[in-house]
């Protein structure tokens, strides 16, 4: 025997996939690019905040008084809209979430009720 030790190609390991999350001070999604949250950032966020809908809106409204600090440090003219911003964080979870839809007969009943 000469010691020779039959090659064995070594084990390559994928590198753990990058999650649709900020990339701060910039606010842009990691993965792929897109001002954060990303389309895949929100359908993550609506299915880990699928029970508490409250913990959703009061995360994303850290991230946007966040992202309006950074982005106007970065270059205070170009922040963007107050109604941009509060529609990038804020405006989407309201249309997507059951909890805070008021049906046109519940709005009725309680105008009703107020008179």
């Amino acid at each position: 025997m000469t010691g020779e030790q039959p090659h064995v190609p070594a084990l390559r390991v994928a590198p753990a996939p990058v999650e649709h999350l900020p990339l701060r001070p910039l606010w842009l999604c990691r993965r792929c690019g897109q001002p954060w949250p990303c389309g895949a950032a929100k359908l993550a966020l609506l299915a880990e905040y699928r029970e508490a809908p409250v913990s959703l809106f009061l995360y994303l409204a850290s991230c946007l008084h966040d992202a309006i600090d950074d982005l106007h440090r970065l270059n205070p003219g170009v922040t963007g809209s107050a109604a941009d911003m509060f529609d990038r964080f804020l405006g989407w979870p309201a249309r997507h979430t059951h909890a805070y839809r008021v049906s046109t007969t519940t709005a009725v009943r309680i105008e009703e009720a107020s008179s």
